[in-house]
């Protein structure tokens, strides 16, 4: 079952032993959005960079990682599009001749612009299975990834987990119902019976 990536599902998150709660890991993928900086967003949540990177290693395509890549693309779209225009209308290089300017010229150069789109190929998750949570969102949902992992289990799996749990819980609920329902039934149609035989006496 999909989950919308307009909402989380809520858990309690066990206490890490390396350091990485889930505030600096909010904190860490808020920075890394703003700066596009692997370096400055660990030092805003007071870790290293090289924890930072064992941690997505550990989390690999779960949401904390996907977050990760999400963050980048939030820098890189713009990045794209400034490239892009230096390929279609180059950059002005001024020319100047014993320290006066005496012209300019467009140096078009299209090399950052297809370094850049093979760039956001490599951006592209994996294909996910309709089914799985990872689905519901988008290499670009930023906002929704890390909604998600402020506040839903640390991995896809123990979100599985839970969504059969609980659709375990609703499915005996309604048996219960249903048994419940069926004695109700059959109780009534037994004092039925019984007033029937007592007025043939």
């Amino acid at each position: 079952m999909s989950t919308d990536k307009s909402t989380a599902l809520t858990t309690t998150h066990a206490t890490r032993h390396d350091g990485w709660t889930v505030a600096r890991q909010s904190l860490f993928l808020r920075e890394l959005a703003a700066s596009h900086s692997v370096k400055r967003a660990a030092k805003a949540a007071r870790m290293s960079r090289q924890s930072a990177y064992g941690l997505r290693a550990r989390l690999k395509g779960e949401p904390f990682d996907l977050a990760w890549t999400a963050a980048l693309r939030c820098r890189f779209d713009a990045l794209a599009e400034a490239a892009m225009d230096r390929a279609l209308n180059g950059v002005e290089v001024p020319h100047f001749y014993k320290g006066e300017l005496v012209g300019t010229s467009r140096r078009y150069d299209e090399r950052p612009t297809v370094a850049l789109l093979a760039m956001r190929e490599r951006f592209r998750g994996p294909q996910r299975f309709s089914s799985h949570p990872a689905a519901a969102f988008d290499v670009e949902d930023f906002g929704p990834l890390l909604a998600r992992v402020e506040s839903g289990p640390e991995t896809w799996r123990e979100e599985i987990r839970a969504q059969r749990e609980a659709e375990y819980a609703e499915e005996e609920g309604e048996d219960e119902g249903d048994a419940e329902e069926a004695g109700a039934e059959e109780t009534d149609g037994g004092a039925a019976r019984a007033v029937s035989v007592w007025r043939a006496y």
